[in-house]
C-alpha cells in the first residue's frame, strides 16, 4: 500500500460524512467511549471544541437491568445532548437484547456500541472482552440479541484485530457484525496481547475495509488531526476514533474539526488556556457528582493535561493530591499563563501504554470456538475500553 503524502487539512470534497444508520456525523470522528473518562461533562467539554460522534462511557446489561446506582449514574445524557451513544457491555444475549431495547425505548438513546476490544486480564480471564469474537457463534448471538433489541437505532461494534498474532479474528468479527445487521464496526489495530504498545496495524484497518461493505472506523495511534487524515488516506476508513489522543486535550477536536474542513489547525493553548480548561473541567464534574469528592476523579485529568509543561515536581505532586476546586485554583493560578504548549509532547500517549501481555483466557477456552453458552457474569466487570 502507497503511503499518500500527508498534508495538515483536507482538499476540499475529500472526505465525506459518516454515516451510522440515520446519524450522520461529520466531521468523521468519533470519542472512543472509555471508563471512567467520557462521562457527561468530558463529552459535555470536548463537544464546545467540535462536531462529531461522543459515546458514553461502556456500561454492563447486567447493571443496567437491575438498576444499579453507579451503572445508572454512568449511563447519563445532558438534556440537550444529541445524538445519545452509549457502549453496552455483556456476554449473555438475553440480557443483552433487554437491556438495548429498555435503552432506546426508556432512555431514548439513539446510537448504541458494543464492546468486544476490552484487554484487560479481569475480563478475559473469563472469555469476555477482546477474547469473546474466538467464539463466533456466542458472538453472532449477542450482536443479533443487540440489533433485534434496538430496533431502528443502528447497532455498531468495536473489537481488536484477535487475541495473539496466532489468533487473528477480526475479519471474521466484522462478517458477523454485517450479516447481523450492524450499521459499521471500529477496528482497534492491535491485538489483546499488546495492549496498548508497538503501533497500531493501520494496514489491518485496510483489509478489514476491502472484506465488508457496511462503514468502517479506524482506532489507534490517531494523537493529531494529521494522524486522522493520514489514517483515511491510506486505509479507506469512513471515520476515525479517537481515544488515547484526547485526554487532557479536548481541543484536539477542533483541530480535527479544522483539518477535515480544509483549513488550518487553531493555535495550541498556552498554560494559561490548559489552566481554564482544566477548571471548566473540574467545575462539570462536581456539578455532575454533586460533590466536591468528584475533585478526586479529576486527579487523572489534571495529570494528563498537565503533561510536559514545565511546573516542577512539587507542583505536579500537589495537583495529584488535590482535593477542592479552590484548591486546584491557587496551585494554576501561581503559574505563568504564558507557558507555551510543549510540542516535543505532542504524540506522547496518555494513560494505557503497557504491553505487551501474554492474554489471561478461562482454562480450555481455545478448545471450543463455537461454543455458545453464556460466560460467567464476571465476565461483565467495569474496564476501560478496547
Amino acid at each position: 500500500m502507497t503511503t499518500l503524502r500527508d498534508p495538515a487539512s483536507a482538499a476540499p470534497g475529500e472526505f465525506t460524512a459518516l454515516h451510522i444508520g440515520p446519524i450522520e456525523v461529520w466531521p468523521p470522528v468519533v470519542l472512543a467511549p472509555m471508563a471512567g473518562v467520557t462521562d457527561l461533562p468530558f463529552r459535555r467539554l470536548c463537544r464546545t471544541h467540535g462536531a462529531g460522534l461522543y459515546v458514553n462511557q461502556m456500561i454492563t446489561a447486567r447493571g443496567w437491568l437491575e438498576r444499579d446506582p453507579k451503572t445508572l449514574k454512568l449511563a447519563e445524557f445532558g438534556p440537550d445532548e444529541t445524538p445519545r451513544s452509549i457502549q453496552l457491555y455483556g456476554t449473555d444475549p438475553r440480557d443483552v437484547g433487554e437491556a438495548a431495547q429498555r435503552l432506546v425505548e426508556a432512555d431514548g438513546v439513539d446510537h448504541i456500541d458494543m464492546n468486544f476490544g476490552c484487554p484487560v486480564p479481569k475480563v478475559t480471564r473469563h472469555g469476555g472482552g477482546a477474547a469473546l469474537p474466538y467464539r463466533r457463534d456466542l458472538l453472532r448471538a449477542i450482536v443479533r440479541a443487540a440489533v433485534n433489541g434496538a430496533g431502528e437505532v443502528p447497532v455498531t461494534i468495536k473489537f481488536r484485530i484477535g487475541i495473539d498474532d496466532e489468533i487473528v479474528t477480526y475479519l471474521d468479527t466484522a462478517r458477523i457484525a454485517q450479516d447481523e445487521g450492524c450499521a459499521a464496526v471500529s477496528l482497534h489495530a492491535r491485538t489483546a496481547e499488546q495492549l496498548y504498545s508497538g503501533s497500531a496495524d493501520w494496514s489491518a484497518v485496510a483489509r478489514l475495509v476491502e472484506a465488508v461493505d457496511i462503514p468502517v472506523l479506524g482506532n489507534g495511534d490517531v494523537f493529531e488531526a494529521s494522524d486522522a487524515l493520514a489514517m483515511m488516506r491510506t486505509t479507506g476508513c469512513a471515520g476515525v476514533v479517537v481515544g488515547r489522543g484526547c485526554l487532557g486535550r479536548p481541543w484536539l477536536f477542533a483541530r480535527l474539526a479544522a483539518a477535515f474542513e480544509g483549513q488550518e489547525p487553531p493555535p495550541l493553548p498556552t498554560f494559561g488556556e490548559v489552566a481554564a480548561t482544566m477548571l471548566d473541567h473540574v467545575r462539570l464534574l462536581v456539578e455532575w457528582q454533586g460533590s466536591e469528592g468528584a475533585v478526586r476523579v479529576f486527579r487523572k485529568h489534571a495529570l494528563w493535561y498537565l503533561v510536559g509543561f514545565p511546573i516542577g515536581g512539587d507542583v505536579r505532586n500537589r495537583v495529584a493530591r488535590v482535593s477542592s476546586v479552590a484548591e486546584l485554583e491557587g496551585l494554576l493560578g501561581d503559574i505563568d499563563p504564558t507557558i507555551p504548549f510543549p510540542l516535543e509532547v505532542l504524540r506522547t500517549p496518555r494513560s494505557h501504554t503497557g504491553g505487551p501481555k501474554q492474554v489471561s483466557l478461562p482454562d480450555r477456552y481455545l478448545e471450543d470456538p463455537g461454543a455458545t453458552d453464556p460466560l460467567p457474569e464476571a465476565a461483565g466487570a467495569y474496564a476501560s475500553g478496547g
